[in-house]
C-alpha cells in the first residue's frame, strides 16, 4: 500500500474537531473568567462604598492600602464574618452553570472523536467486505464487475489493482475463448486440406491392387498422380509444422545482414521446375549492394511462397517481374505477374490461413502467402498487394 490518505483524513477530522472545541472551551473559560471578575468588582465596590459611609475620613489612598495589604491569616479574618473562601460563596450562583457546561464540551469532544473513528472503521470494514465479495465473483469465474476508484486510500488503491485484475482475467479468457474458436477452424480445414489427397490416393491404389490388367501407361499415370499429392500433403505438413512453429514462439531466428539479391535467387532455384512447366522467365532487377536484416533461411521461405503464388497465377509462356531498390526511409522489393489478377473480394482474405480465391489452383492449400507475411512482419517487413485484370504486384517494404 503507498499511501494511507482515509486515516489522515480521519485523524485531521479528529484534529480539526478537538481545536474547534478547544477554542470553544478556550472562550467559555475566557468568559467564565469575565464573569467571576465582574463578580469581585461588584463585592469589592461594596466593600469600598460601605467603607465611604461608614468612615468618611478615610482618604482613597487609605482604602486602597486596606485593601491591597496583605494579613497574616486572611481565612481566620474571614471567617469572622462567615465567608468560606473553599465554597465560593461569591460566585456559587455562577460555578455549577460554567462546571455543567466544560464537562458537557468536554463529553461532547469525546463522542465526536470517537464517532470520527467509529465512521472510519465501519468504512474500512464495508470496503474490505466488498473486496471479499469481489474475490469470491472472481472465484466464480464472474468478470463483468466494474470496482475502479478514484480516491487514493490503500484500500482503494487495492481496488483498483482488483479491477486491473479482473480485466486482465476477462481479455485472457476471451482470448482463450477466441483461441478455441480459431484452433477448431484450423483443424476443420487441416482435416479437409488432407481429408482430399489421401482419398484420392486410397482410390488410386485401389484401383492399381484390384485391376491386374491396368496398362502401363495407366499404371504409370496413377503413380504420378498419387507421387504429386504426396508431395502436396509433404508441403502442407512442412507448412502447418512451420506455423505452429511461428504461434508458439518457439522459433530461434538468426538475424544478421543478408543480399536481397541472394535471397531472391535462392528463393528462384526453389521454383525453378515449376517455372519451367510454364515456361515463366523470372525477370531480376536491382542493387547487388542492398542488404535487409534477417533471417536468410526464413527470408528464403517467405520470398518462394509469394513467386510461387505468382507463377500459380500465371499464363503460360509468361514473366514475372522481380525488382528491388533503396531509399532513405525503406527497401523496396515488387513481384509483378502477368495473370489474370485476383478478384476484389479475394484481395483482403488472400493472407488468411486455408483461403482459397476464385482463381487458386486445385493443388494450392490457402497457407503460403499467410506463412510468407508473419515471416516479413516478424523482419520489420510490410506487405501489400495490387490487382488488375492484367496482373498482380506484391509491394514489400522492409524497414530497417
Amino acid at each position: 500500500m503507498k499511501n494511507k490518505v482515509e486515516l489522515k483524513k480521519c485523524l485531521f477530522k479528529a484534529l480539526e474537531a478537538s481545536i474547534c472545541l478547544l477554542v470553544i472551551f478556550l472562550i467559555i473559560n475566557i468568559y467564565e473568567y469575565h464573569e467571576y471578575k465582574k463578580n469581585f468588582n461588584k463585592q469589592i465596590f461594596a466593600i469600598v462604598d460601605k467603607l465611604q459611609d461608614e468612615y468618611p475620613n478615610l482618604t482613597e489612598e487609605e482604602i486602597v492600602q486596606i485593601l491591597n495589604s496583605n494579613g497574616k491569616d486572611e481565612s481566620s479574618t474571614l471567617k469572622k464574618y462567615s465567608i468560606n473562601l473553599n465554597a465560593e460563596i461569591i460566585n456559587q450562583k455562577k460555578y455549577p452553570k460554567f462546571l455543567i457546561i466544560n464537562i458537557s464540551i468536554l463529553i461532547l469532544g469525546i463522542v465526536i472523536i470517537i464517532t470520527i473513528f467509529i465512521t472510519y472503521i465501519k468504512k474500512t470494514a464495508k470496503n474490505i467486505n466488498e473486496i471479499t465479495k469481489y474475490i469470491e465473483q472472481l472465484n466464480k469465474k464472474n468478470y463483468s464487475l466494474k470496482i475502479d476508484s478514484n480516491s487514493e486510500d490503500e484500500l482503494s488503491i487495492l481496488k483498483n489493482e482488483l479491477y486491473k485484475t479482473v480485466v486482465m482475467l476477462k481479455e485472457n479468457a476471451e482470448n482463450s475463448q477466441k483461441d478455441k474458436l480459431n484452433l477448431k477452424t484450423s483443424l476443420e480445414d487441416i482435416s479437409h486440406q488432407l481429408k482430399t489427397p489421401l482419398t484420392s490416393i486410397l482410390i488410386m491404389l485401389d484401383n492399381l491392387i484390384e485391376d491386374q490388367n491396368m496398362t502401363d501407361e495407366t499404371k504409370n499415370y496413377f503413380l504420378r498422380d498419387i507421387k504429386r499429392n504426396i508431395i502436396n500433403l509433404n508441403f502442407l505438413v512442412q507448412s502447418l509444422l512451420k506455423l505452429s512453429k511461428f504461434d508458439s514462439n518457439t522459433i530461434i531466428f538468426t538475424k544478421k545482414e543478408n543480399s536481397l539479391r541472394n535471397i531472391i535467387k535462392k528463393a528462384s532455384k526453389n521454383l525453378s521446375t515449376l517455372c519451367d512447366l510454364k515456361n515463366i522467365k523470372l525477370n531480376i532487377t536491382g542493387q547487388d549492394d542492398i542488404k535487409i536484416t534477417c533471417d536468410f533461411n526464413w527470408q528464403v521461405e517467405a520470398i518462394t511462397n509469394i513467386i510461387k503464388n505468382s507463377v500459380e497465377h500465371s499464363s503460360i509462356n509468361s514473366k514475372i517481374d522481380i525488382f528491388f531498390e533503396q531509399n532513405n526511409a525503406y527497401i523496396l522489393l515488387t513481384i509483378k505477374d502477368y495473370g489474370s489478377g485476383i478478384a476484389k473480394e479475394d484481395l483482403q482474405n488472400i493472407f488468411k490461413r486455408f483461403y482459397h480465391g476464385q482463381t487458386s489452383s486445385f493443388e494450392s492449400i490457402g497457407i503460403g502467402l499467410s506463412l510468407a507475411k508473419v515471416i516479413i512482419e516478424n523482419d520489420n517487413g510490410l506487405i501489400n498487394v495490387k490487382t488488375t485484370p492484367k496482373g498482380t504486384t506484391f509491394i514489400i517494404k522492409y524497414f530497417q
